[in-house]
């Protein structure tokens, strides 16, 4: 991909959504030098598609953020202690200033996501045959640890039954008992 400003390859590429549209632009190791971007989380992509002329200073994000609201309206509330952000911020923009708003909005984000999914703690997807097939190998894993042990206390009869319950997990896995594993 291109350098949107001067052709040339480019290495930084920035995504930001602004007035409900989501603007990108790719920008070459000089250019990005140029326009100040040298720490995307500090650089303001609107800034840019505005037209604001190189060298004159790149607002950040909670920057725009504290002069749209104007110190008053609709982002007074509790403030993150690390940027700035209020609650108001953080929906409208839909970005953390920081880490410290994790901690702060807590409450708020956890609300929002029972709202979106299942719960607040992600847990990931394992499809069906790769869950069944790891439950069985921790069955009979956890059965053969419980045979040795009888085996080596001299338990034969518990031996056996576990034998036997171990053969047929097998069978009903794939058709054939493994009989190395067999006492």
């Amino acid at each position: 991909m291109d350098c949107d400003i001067c052709g040339k390859k480019a290495k930084v590429h920035l995504t930001q959504l602004v007035g409900g549209q989501i603007k990108k632009i790719a920008l070459c190791d000089d250019c990005a030098k140029e326009k100040g971007v040298t720490d995307p989380t500090g650089f303001a992509l609107a800034e840019m598609l505005l037209g604001k002329t190189p060298g004159k200073p790149v607002v950040t994000a909670q920057q725009a953020v504290a002069a749209q609201v104007g110190g008053g309206g609709s982002g007074v509330g509790r403030r993150c202690p690390g940027c700035g952000f209020t609650l108001d911020d953080l929906r409208r923009i839909r970005r953390f200033g920081c880490a410290t708003c994790y901690v702060t909005f807590k409450e708020e984000v956890n609300a929002m996501l029972r709202g979106m999914h299942k719960g607040t703690k992600h847990c990931g997807k394992v499809p069906a045959g790769l869950m069944e097939l790891h439950e069985r190998t921790q069955r009979l894993e956890e059965l053969r640890g419980r045979l040795d042990q009888a085996i080596t206390s001299e338990n034969y009869e518990e031996a056996a039954g576990l034998r036997d319950e171990i053969r047929q997990i097998e069978i009903r896995a794939t058709g054939t008992p493994k009989t190395s594993e067999s006492p």
